[in-house]
């Protein structure tokens, strides 16, 4: 276990973040951050091959910003507004984002497991991994508008990027609730698992992935990150080199070979 507020456990070929403060609805607060970076940084020196993310107990993901006055960081920001100086505001509001960033721009899979309340922020994180796999009684809600906020874990970018303008403002805009079956049907998510199954539905999806070539699978992903981000002409290009340097790589011998001789292939990782 790590500082408090983020566990950080390897199970297999994949690893599982727990965002670990039920009591206050797996909120972060500043030692969160703090525990976050420290498992970023364990992550990237034993990169796995899917990560699942998920929240302690079984009633919230995470409910993103701790606003609560024991956090630290709202007596700063209090502060701040108060002398209306916007430069610690702006350090802390990238100091987030660019911590989340960190962690859903590792170069594998990302899988969101929301196994209850996603508000705010939490939703902000989800809507910024690959996939996401939510629990029929779960709710997601970009609430911050309701507070006299907005998005600014990149949740707002990721979501327009996810479900295209109109989408994105409607449930922005409104700070509304989003339920399993709407948030599937919209695609927002891309799973709902049986009651009370979401952590093991996501786990088994990152150990499906985490079969396949792990190099294949990065390529893949970085072609799928990348894509909608630059022009159509650019982003054929790009799957063009990227598919060359797969293929250069070697690594398809392992499937290929595994294929014609009716086995399941064992693919070496690629550190």
């Amino acid at each position: 276990m790590l500082k408090t507020g983020i566990e950080l456990e390897y199970r297999g070929q994949s690893a599982l973040i727990i965002l670990n403060r039920p009591d206050k609805k797996n909120a972060f607060d500043k030692e969160m951050w703090a525990s976050l970076e420290q498992a970023v940084a364990r992550l990237k020196k034993k990169l796995p091959r899917a990560v699942v993310i998920t929240g302690a107990g079984d009633k919230a993901f995470s409910a993103g910003f701790d606003v609560s006055p024991d956090n630290p960081q709202v007596a700063d920001l209090v502060e701040a507004v108060q002398k209306h100086n916007r430069r610690p505001v702006e350090a802390l509001v990238r100091y987030i984002r660019e911590t989340v960033d960190s962690l859903v721009c590792l170069p594998v899979p990302m899988i969101a497991a929301i196994n209850g309340l996603a508000y705010g922020g939490g939703a902000e994180l989800a809507a910024r991994c690959d996939m996401r796999v939510m629990d029929p009684g779960a709710v997601i809600c970009f609430s911050e508008t309701r507070l006299g906020l907005m998005p600014d874990w990149g949740g707002g970018v990721a979501l327009t990027r996810l479900l295209g303008r109109s989408k994105a403002a409607d449930l922005i805009l409104t700070a509304r609730r989003v339920d399993a079956v709407e948030a599937f049907r919209i695609g927002l998510v891309n799973r709902i698992s049986g009651p009370g199954k979401t952590l093991e539905e996501s786990l088994e999806l990152a150990e499906t992935i985490s079969q396949n070539g792990p190099f294949a699978v990065r390529a893949a992903l970085e072609v799928v990150r990348r894509s909608s981000e630059i022009p159509l002409r650019d982003a054929l290009e790009l799957e063009t080199l990227i598919a060359s340097d797969l293929i250069a790589s070697g690594e398809c011998i392992h499937g290929i070979t595994a294929f014609l001789s009716k086995r399941e292939p064992e693919f070496p990782d690629t550190e």
